[in-house]
């Protein structure tokens, strides 16, 4: 079920579950501890594989009902699922992994957390403290390891430091630029007593912009003939969200959204102007160039949505770069701006709603050609008639049809989702789940995160064939945890995206490139999930709907013509 935070987390949870005073500092283990820490800084829900290095927290976890401890099959699905529980929350993921090959296979999570600014706390077990430096079963340094992936990597030496340090965990992840954070565990500071008083729960803390921030901002904007807003970044709440749109409609401007950040905007606005992404539409990327200033709020600049660094010159743009971000480190990385803003999304938001829009601007027709472009782009094209299987733009497009607003849709990487990003328009913040790093095999486990957090909403899961068998088994976990998401399997018997290059580069030498897939449809009974395979176009929209009634997972296997890598080319082009 879905669980909120506590209604006051004044007070920690005892063995028994009743509040504590923070001032307590009665002897306890420090697995017990964590778990009352955990339970302080608002976590309702867990993701992990067990491991023995961390025994006394799935022990003290026993008598704390309000967590919900979600066993997965594969630390990697794990720390995907507590990556897309950030996500949706904007409150950092909890992940538990043993020691040694529990972290490496969850140091997946921990990069897509970094590069899509997601709260996230991974905990490791560790080996115990006295055993270090002897190349002790399973050892690793886990600060050494994740020091330039995470925000901070640090282990627990003392188990009264436990409360300052998952306190300092909580505001690290979810402060700035959002991100992810490693507590490494000795399991003898986690089964040892102790007598440690409780903090106070986290508080994030966020840039504001200043007034003068906002008058440089309106007075660029005001002298504009061509302006571009470039929206994305992570922690768009409802409210960001409205406030963004109030502003993009008073001053009526083009949007584009960066790279799998297309739900901060609603794509059926008349201002939305396409995504900067994987197979951008020519004439956006073109207007991009064209664009005399751009505001960039709360994204990056990174090289999908740059184009490879070539839509704006560096390290000066031709276009007059405003830039919004909640990290002064990434203000000025690569593009220097005329104006750059320290500022979260929230306060951001707020700031741009409040700004007086002009009586009359030059760029209507600027803006509406940008709308217009992007329709076009985002028409079904007519199908080949000499292509066999399930037309895969037909079958988004029914989705985009028969969803409702709220709708989770996730997918891992693969060319398959180049038709989900451009035949499918997202409506609200947090609806859609998929990772900026590019990560293959995400889909499916933060599908399961979403289902677990809205099990009221629908949730769908889009995964390429070897996308999907990154971590075919989080079925299992789903039926056993009643997330009765949809997963639409796109089978081509290939690594498309990787056979797309190698045809570019070796033709006809194909090497490497082909997945003889399983049985999915046998695959997903076995794991309890409700399953159909589907060969026709016309099939696909019944199939759909006996998949939303299954009343449990389910499972769509479309069979897709090989030779149609992307919406607008064939293998053979």
């Amino acid at each position: 079920m879905t669980r909120t935070p506590p209604a006051s987390a004044s007070a920690s949870a005892s063995a028994s579950g009743q509040p504590q005073p923070l001032s307590d500092t009665r002897r306890r283990s420090g697995g017990r501890a964590l778990v009352d820490a955990l339970r302080i800084h608002g976590a309702e829900r867990i993701f992990c594989v067990p491991g023995e290095s961390f025994l006394d927290v799935l022990d003290a976890l026993h008598d704390q009902p309000a967590i919900d401890l979600v066993v997965c099959k594969h630390e990697g699905a794990a720390a995907n699922m507590a990556e897309a529980d950030g996500k949706l929350t904007g409150r950092p993921g909890i992940c538990f992994v043993t020691r040694g090959p529990g972290a490496t296979h969850a140091s997946i999570g921990v990069h897509i957390a970094a590069q899509d600014s997601t709260p996230m706390i991974l905990f490791v077990g560790q080996i115990a403290r006295g055993h270090k430096g002897r190349e002790a079963f399973q050892e690793v340094d886990y600060a050494a390891m994740f020091g330039g992936m995470a925000k901070w990597a640090a282990e627990i030496d003392d188990a009264e430091r436990i409360p300052e340090m998952v306190a300092r965990a909580f505001r690290v992840a979810t402060s700035g630029r959002p991100g992810p954070v490693v507590l490494a565990l000795p399991e003898d500071v986690l089964d040892g007593e102790c007598a440690c008083a409780d903090t106070a729960p986290y508080r994030p803390v966020s840039a504001a912009p200043s007034a003068a921030d906002a008058s440089a901002l309106g007075e660029i904007l005001r002298g504009a003939q061509r302006p571009l807003v470039i929206a994305g970044g992570a922690n768009w709440s409802d409210a960001a969200a409205a406030a963004f749109s109030r502003f993009v409609q008073a001053w009526n401007l083009p949007v584009a959204c960066a790279f799998r950040r297309q739900d901060v905007f609603d794509n059926r606005d008349a201002h939305y102007a396409g995504h900067l992404s994987l197979g951008m539409n020519a004439r956006l990327a073109e207007r991009v160039r064209q664009a005399d200033v751009i505001l960039a709020f709360g994204t990056r600049l990174g090289d999908i949505a740059t184009d490879g660094y070539t839509l704006l010159d560096v390290p000066r743009p031709r276009q007059r770069l405003i830039h919004l971000h909640a990290d002064s480190a990434e203000l000025g990385r690569v593009y220097q701006p005329v104006l750059a803003i320290q500022s979260g999304i929230e306060a951001g938001a707020e700031m741009l709603a409040t700004l007086p829009a002009p009586a009359s601007a030059p760029w209507a027709e600027w803006t509406a050609g940008a709308h217009a472009d992007h329709l076009a782009f985002a028409a079904l094209p007519a199908p080949h008639a000499e292509l066999s299987g399930v037309d895969l733009g037909a079958a988004v497009a029914h989705l985009d049809r028969v969803l409702p607003d709220d709708a989770i849709l996730s997918n891992g990487a693969g060319n398959y989702t180049v038709w989900l990003h451009r035949f499918y328009a997202y409506r609200r913040p947090r609806t859609e789940l998929a990772p900026t790093c590019g990560a293959m095999g995400y889909g499916l486990p933060a599908a399961i995160a979403a289902k677990l957090r809205a099990p009221e909403r629908t949730v769908v899961c889009f995964a390429g064939d070897g996308c999907f068998l990154m971590y075919p088994q989080e079925l299992a976990t789903a039926a056993q945890a009643g997330a009765n998401l949809i997963v639409v399997v796109v089978n081509n018997g290939m690594y498309g995206t990787i056979r797309m290059h190698q045809e570019k580069r070796y033709p006809g030498r194909v090497s490497g490139t082909g997945i003889a897939t399983p049985d999915f449809v046998q695959m997903a009974q076995a794991c309890g999930a409700w399953a159909e395979r589907i060969e026709r176009t016309e099939d696909f929209a019944a199939a759909f709907e006996r998949a939303r009634a299954a009343g449990r997972p389910a499972l769509l296997e479309l069979i897709t013509d090989a030779r149609q890598i992307t919406p607008a080319m064939r293998l053979a082009d």
